[in-house]
């Protein structure tokens, strides 16, 4: 399966994909400029990484968010994390990159930290927005686990240059 198709099968379509885009309307409305982050949840030790699957797009992928009016990209990565995952940042995230998701629409950028100082209060159980969460080793991820975050995990373990694309 080529890149395209990769990329077509996370792709929404029917219901998911008009409410995806009516979400992305109404924060083009909102704010025409949009920023997210995303955290790259890296556990050195068992060489696993905190992904999820949000009840409402297919795939695996990182967790993350928006960033709200008034708030730090830091903020918001610390807010996603806690919401998504339970996870509490205990040092500072690292900036990996910033990427351009012309996917989402022709204005919105995300930010990639790495975290390697958390603490998980519980595992994440279910809710309306995230449908499973937990960690994973690097070499048996999803079988569903989205191409951009393959990418972002490989861009951040130095294995390909990152893109300034999402």
């Amino acid at each position: 399966m080529n890149d395209i198709d990769q990329e077509r099968a996370f792709r929404q379509t029917g219901w998911p994909g008009v409410r995806a885009r009516l979400f992305h309307l109404f924060f083009l409305i909102r704010r025409p400029m949009t920023l997210g982050v995303r955290g790259l949840v890296y556990d050195r030790a068992d060489q696993t990484v905190f992904l999820i699957r949000h009840t409402y797009v297919p795939g695996w992928q990182l967790p993350g968010g928006g960033v709200e009016q008034g708030e730090t990209m830091e903020e918001a990565l610390r807010r996603e994390l806690a919401e998504e995952g339970n996870i509490a940042i205990t040092a500072a995230p690292v900036l990996k990159s910033m990427h351009f998701n012309r996917q989402a629409s022709r204005r919105d950028h995300v930010g990639l930290y790495l975290i390697e100082h958390f603490a998980q209060s519980a595992p994440k159980s279910p809710d309306h927005e995230i449908a499973e969460a937990g960690f994973f080793r690097l070499d048996s991820l999803p079988q569903a686990t989205t191409p951009a975050t393959l990418r972002r995990l490989a861009e951040a373990f130095g294995e390909t240059a990152p893109s300034p694309y999402w």
